[in-house]
C-alpha cells in the first residue's frame, strides 16, 4: 500500500504501536498530493520517503505544487519560485502579491463553524465562517479609522479568546504586522518584546482567569504604555469585568463600531510583506525579534495543515496554547483549511487534568494537540480519557513542546484510543512550523517520529558538518523553506540572523536540537543543544532569568538549566549568593517571585539550588550546555574542555548532583 514501511527485516524486534488502515491511506490528503507531484516529477513517487526526497531535492517544483494544488489566491503571479536558493538571503515567489487573511475568509461556506471557542471566563460558543468574516471587516475598518497602515506595527496581551484572532484577521488584511504574548508574561518580559518594534497599537485585557483565580493587569499594562512611546492607540478588551475601562483608550466595542458597515478588503502584498513577529531568546541580550513573511506563513501553513495534518472540510482541530507560543500562530493557521478550531484559555489542569478532554468530548473534537508536558502528567496521573470521555470523533493527538517518551506512547494508545493516530513533532519559533512530525501514510513507533516534513531538508551532523546516520547530532536544515525569518528586527546589517543560525554551518541552518533519523527515515528528538529553556512549549533565553534573578539584591550570579527527569524536563536555578547570604525560604519565594513576574509563571524554576561558584570559560562564558549534559549523565571530561575553563573545580557540584539525580531515578 501506498506509503506502508515495514520493519527494518524480518528479525528486527522493532513493531509499530500504530499502523494506518487501507481507508485512512485512501482518503489521506497526502496520498492525492503523491499522485499529483506525480504528474510534476515525470514518475511515479510510490512512497512518502520518495515524496520528502523530491520535495527537498526539487525545491521550486514541490513549492510550486503546493501553490497550485492548495489553491492560492494571488492579486499578481509570481514570476519564480525560488530566485536566490541559498541560505540566508532566499527570495521566494518573486513578484507574486497575496493576502494571508483572504485564504482564511473566502471562499468557503460562510455557514460553517470557523471557531469554538471557550475559557474559564466564558462559557463553550461558536463563530460561523460568516460571523468571523463580519467581525474582521469591522475590526479593520476600526483600525484603518485610527489610521493604521501596511507596515504598522499593532501589539497585542491578550488571551486565547476570538478576539484576538478577530484582531489578527484584521491586521493582516490591512497589511499592518501582528506581534503578541500572553497575559501572563510579566512587565519586563512584554516590554522586552514590544518596545523593540515601536508598536502604534496596543490591544489588551485587564485581566484574565487562571486555575480559579482572578489577575488584574491594569496596573501593568500602564506601566507597559509608559514604555511604549510610539503608541498612537489602545484598545482594552474587557474580559476579567465587562465594565472594565482604562484612561485614554477605546473599548474593544469601540473600535469596532467605528468599522461598522465596513466592506472586508484585502491588501494586495508582496509575497514578503511581513506578517507578524514572534520571539525567541539567546543567551545574551533582548529577545530575537523574528520577522516572517505573509507568503511564507501561507504556503508553510497550508502544507502543514492539508499534508502533516491531514486535515479535512468539517472537522476540528484542538491544540492547547497561549498567545505566547507559536503554536497559537500554528493553530490559527489551520482556517487556511475547510477545518474549523477550537480555542481554549484557562488551566489545563483546573479543576483537574480531565478539563481538556471533557472539552475534546463537548467540542467532538477530531485532532487533540498538547504538549509532552500534558500528556505525561496524565500518565503518572493514572488517567483514562477513553474510559471517562465519549471520544469517538476523535482521530489524532498531537504533541510538541518537548520529546515525548515512550511511555507517553504507549498511554495515549492504551487510554485514549488504540485506533487514534499519535503524531509528535519538533520545530521552532524561528520558522513557525515543525521540521519533523507526523504523517497519515505512515506507522507509529514508540518513542519516535514519523517522518522529516516535506520541503524540510533535516539532516543530523557532527560538530565537524559531516552527516550523521542513525547517531545523535546537530539538527540542521541545508536547503531553504519559505517560512525562515525574513530577518530579526533591528538587525539591519543581518548580523545576528546569522550568528543564531548560520555561525557553526556556514549557509546552513543549525536549530539548537540533537535529533537521530531512523533507519526508517523517523526522527528522535533528544532536547536543547543550546541553552534555550522551552518550558511548556515557551521558548525564553537564559538571559531573561538571569535578568530576573540577578534583580534579586542578594543573588551576585546565576546558572539556569532543564534537563529531562521522570519524562519531564527539570528547571533548575543555581545561584552564587552575596557574602552572609543563605538561600533560605523566604529568599527562595522572593526570587521565584522575581521570575514569576518578570518572565512568565512557565518559567519559575523547579528547583532553586545555591552554588560557590558559576562554570565559565576562560572568557567568561557560563558553560551552560556542558553542565546540561552533565546532568544528563555525560561525563564530565566529555562534557566540558577542562583546560578551556576558568573554574574548573567548579564542575564537582554538578557532577555530585548528576550521581544523586542518577540514584534517584534508579530508584523510582
Amino acid at each position: 500500500p501506498v506509503g506502508d514501511t515495514a520493519p527494518m527485516s524480518e528479525n528486527d524486534p522493532v513493531r509499530p504501536l500504530w499502523q494506518p488502515s487501507a481507508e485512512r491511506r485512501e482518503r489521506a490528503n497526502l496520498t492525492a498530493f503523491m499522485a499529483f507531484c506525480a504528474d510534476r516529477a515525470g514518475r511515479p513517487l510510490e512512497s512518502y520517503d520518495e515524496l520528502w526526497r523530491w520535495s527537498v531535492d526539487e525545491l521550486e517544483a514541490f513549492w510550486a505544487a503546493i501553490w497550485e494544488f492548495a489553491g492560492v489566491r494571488a492579486h499578481a503571479p509570481y514570476e519564480r519560485v525560488l530566485g536566490r536558493r541559498e541560505m540566508p538571503g532566499a527570495q521566494w515567489f518573486t513578484g507574486a502579491r497575496i493576502n494571508y487573511a483572504e485564504h482564511v475568509l473566502c471562499g468557503q461556506d460562510p455557514q460553517a463553524v470557523a471557531v469554538l471557542h471557550t475559557s474559564e471566563l466564558r462559557p463553550l460558543a461558536s463563530l460561523t465562517r460568516g460571523e468571523l468574516a463580519d467581525a474582521v471587516a469591522e475590526a479593520a475598518g476600526g483600525l484603518r479609522a485610527l489610521g493604521v497602515g501596511p507596515g504598522d506595527r499593532v501589539v497585542a496581551y491578550l488571551p486565547n479568546i476570538p478576539e484576538t484572532l478577530i484582531a489578527f484577521l484584521a491586521c493582516a488584511s490591512i497589511g499592518a504586522i501582528w506581534s503578541s504574548a500572553a497575559p501572563e508574561f510579566g512587565a519586563r518580559a512584554v516590554t522586552d518584546r514590544f518596545a523593540q518594534i515601536e508598536p502604534a497599537v496596543l490591544l489588551t485585557v485587564d485581566g484574565y482567569r487562571y486555575g480559579g483565580r482572578d489577575f488584574d493587569r491594569r496596573e501593568l499594562v500602564a506601566g507597559l504604555r509608559a514604555e511604549l512611546p510610539t503608541l498612537r492607540h489602545t484598545v482594552l478588551v474587557p474580559y476579567l469585568d465587562e465594565n472594565a475601562t482604562l484612561p485614554d483608550a477605546l473599548t474593544w466595542q469601540e473600535l469596532c463600531e467605528r468599522g461598522r458597515g465596513t466592506e472586508l478588503r484585502f491588501e494586495p502584498l508582496p509575497f514578503d510583506h511581513p506578517l507578524w513577529v514572534l520571539y525567541s531568546s539567546g543567551t545574551t541580550g533582548l529577545p530575537k525579534a523574528i520577522v516572517q513573511s505573509q507568503g511564507g506563513i501561507l504556503l508553510e501553513q497550508l502544507k502543514k495543515g492539508l499534508l502533516h495534518l491531514d486535515l479535512h472540510p468539517g472537522e476540528r482541530i484542538f491544540w492547547f496554547t497561549t498567545t505566547g507560543w507559536m503554536m497559537w500562530n500554528f493553530l490559527i493557521g489551520c482556517l487556511l483549511t475547510e477545518a474549523s478550531i477550537v480555542l481554549f484559555d484557562g488551566n489545563p489542569a483546573h479543576p483537574d487534568l480531565d478539563t481538556l478532554w471533557a472539552l475534546a468530548e463537548q467540542t467532538a473534537t477530531n485532532t487533540f494537540g498538547t504538549s509532552a508536558g500534558y500528556i505525561t502528567a496524565c500518565e503518572k496521573a493514572g488517567l483514562q480519557p477513553a474510559r471517562v470521555h465519549d471520544l469517538g470523533a476523535l482521530r489524532a493527538v498531537g504533541s510538541t513542546g518537548s520529546p515525548l517518551p515512550p511511555e507517553g506512547f504507549r498511554w495515549v494508545h492504551d487510554h485514549v484510543g488504540e485506533d487514534v493516530w499519535l503524531f509528535s513533532t519538533s520545530g521552532g519559533t524561528d520558522v513557525c512550523t515543525a521540521f519533523v512530525g507526523g504523517s497519515a501514510l505512515l506507522p507509529v513507533y514508540e518513542g519516535e517520529l514519523q517522518c522529516r516534513a516535506l520541503g524540510c531538508a533535516v539532516q543530523a551532523w557532527d560538530e565537524h558538518g559531516h552527516r550523521l546516520e542513525d547517531e545523535v547530532g546537530e539538527l540542521v536544515i541545508t536547503e531553504p523553506m519559505p517560512s525562515m525569518p525574513l530577518r530579526f528586527w533591528g538587525d539591519e546589517d543581518g548580523a545576528r540572523y546569522r550568528e543564531s543560525y548560520f555561525e557553526m554551518y556556514p549557509g546552513v541552518w543549525r536549530h539548537g536540537d540533537w535529533i537521530r533519523i531512523t533507519p526508517r527515515g523517523g526522527a528522535v528528538i533528544y532536547g536543547r543543544s543550546d541553552s534555550t529553556i522551552n518550558r511548556h512549549g515557551v521558548r525564553m533565553g537564559t538571559s531573561e532569568l538571569y535578568r530576573a534573578a540577578n534583580a534579586v539584591p542578594e543573588v551576585q550570579d546565576a546558572l539556569v538549566v532543564d534537563v529531562p527527569r521522570g519524562g519531564e524536563l527539570w528547571l533548575a536555578l543555581f545561584v552564587v549568593l552575596a557574602d552572609g547570604s543563605t538561600l533560605d525560604e523566604p529568599l527562595e519565594r522572593r526570587i521565584k517571585q522575581r521570575i514569576r513576574e518578570d518572565c512568565s509563571p512557565r518559567h519559575v524554576p523547579d528547583a532553586v539550588l545555591q552554588i560557590a561558584d558559576v562554570p565559565r570559560t576562560l572568557s567568561g562564558k557560563v558553560l551552560e550546555v556542558p553542565i546540561k549534559r552533565i546532568l544528563s549523565g555525560t561525563p564530565p571530561e566529555k562534557a566540558a574542555s577542562l583546560d578551556s575553563l576558568a573554574n574548573p573545580r567548579s564542575l564537582d557540584y554538578f557532577v555530585e548532583l548528576a550521581s544523586r539525580l542518577s540514584s534517584e531515578r534508579d530508584a523510582a
